[in-house]
């Protein structure tokens, strides 16, 4: 009897769980990550926007608690150069081999692995980060807006932990031509 007991219970404290989580699909039109790299010794650099091909928050019991989010590759473009001809030019160098290879790494996931809530609208988010087949994880601090739905968080991680070598100080390169290790993403993601 008290073992039967006992199934209930889990069975029913399992079945609460469940209930009180919720997948919360992202809003893919009003979501993207504004990217930014510099070179390593002078102030210019570039920037440009990517977008989310699709993604979602776990909710449970009211509060972020995971998501998985799949980064469209082939949307990214490049936004800081004088002319069309030179935004496109970059942004089909970003696409290959040399950055992140689009053709055979189409896409880059960023997976939620756990949350910290700080306070009501700031949590500190563990996650793991996957480009180009290759999963490292990073942590972050995002900010939560319940009245606009969305969180916005601001991170850099370092490039050649996910075999983006090109131009880095790792390789022999002119000095004045060397790129930044560290890329920026500025990340709005939107219900």
């Amino acid at each position: 009897m008290k073992k039967a007991l006992l199934c209930i219970a889990l069975v029913l404290g399992f079945t609460s769980v469940t209930l009180a989580q919720q997948k919360l699909t992202i809003n893919t039109k009003k979501s993207h990550i504004k990217w930014s790299c510099d070179y390593a010794f002078y102030f210019n650099g570039h920037y440009g926007m990517v977008y989310f091909k699709d993604g979602y928050f776990i909710k449970t019991l009211d509060k972020i608690t995971g998501g998985t989010f799949t980064i469209d590759l082939n949307s990214i473009v490049t936004q800081d150069m004088d002319t069309e001809k030179a935004n496109a030019g970059l942004t089909e160098h970003l696409k290959n081999e040399d950055f992140f290879y689009v053709k055979q790494y189409p896409t880059a996931t960023l997976t939620i692995k756990d949350t910290e809530y700080i306070n009501s609208k700031t949590i500190k988010v563990s996650a793991y980060l996957t480009i180009k087949s290759i999963t490292n994880p990073i942590s972050f601090k995002a900010d939560l807006d319940y009245e606009k739905a969305t969180m916005h968080a601001k991170f850099k991680i370092d490039r050649t932990e996910w075999q983006i070598n090109y131009g880095s100080k790792s390789t022999d390169q002119l000095k004045n031509s060397v790129i930044s290790d560290a890329i920026g993403f500025d990340v709005l993601i939107s219900l």
